[in-house]
């Protein structure tokens, strides 16, 4: 379990820098500007679907452990604003876990978005419930490919862990 300061510290950076972003991105809608294109937003209004592969890292700051993590996300885009999803994730070596979560993504402004969502780990036989807060950038690289850095923090009943690395994908 990562320490309560830490919890309280990253959950209080993800408000703080997702604020300008979601003030910024009521402003544009109240006047009607999340329609239009902007370099390195991804607009997906004709291409909804949203598959990716995610390669990256598991922490576990308790347990001073990091292993490396592979995982497929996909996302429907509701609107410019929300898409829904799910998440699949596996740490390999000596975290050995499987991470799967129902996740909404919050689509602020100019590629930057928040995912949350309620999961379910497994580790070994055990299954633990988990939570999912996280941030991710994404920039449309041509043909409807994307590549989005993440950094997340899943909150479980055995173990918080902090969630990084890039996903590439593409919209359909």
């Amino acid at each position: 379990m990562i320490r309560p300061h830490t919890a309280s510290s990253i959950t209080l950076a993800l408000a703080v820098a997702s604020a300008p972003a979601v003030l910024a991105a009521q402003e544009a809608e109240a006047h009607g500007e999340l329609g239009e294109e902007r370099p390195g937003h991804v607009r997906n209004a004709a291409k909804p679907h949203h598959l990716s592969v995610f390669v990256g890292g598991t922490h576990i700051d308790e347990e001073d452990e990091t292993a490396v993590t592979i995982g497929v996300d996909y996302e429907y885009r509701v609107s410019d604003l929300l898409g829904l999803g799910f998440v699949v994730e596996q740490a390999l070596g000596e975290i050995d876990s499987t991470t799967v979560l129902a996740v909404a993504d919050i689509h602020l402004i100019h590629g930057l978005a928040v995912q949350v969502g309620p999961g379910i780990e497994f580790v070994d036989d055990t299954e633990f419930a988990i939570a999912r807060l996280g941030m991710l950038y994404e920039v449309e690289l041509g043909d409807h490919f994307t590549i989005s850095p993440q950094f997340h923090y899943d909150l479980s009943e055995a173990e918080d862990a902090i969630v990084f690395g890039v996903a590439v994908g593409r919209a359909f």
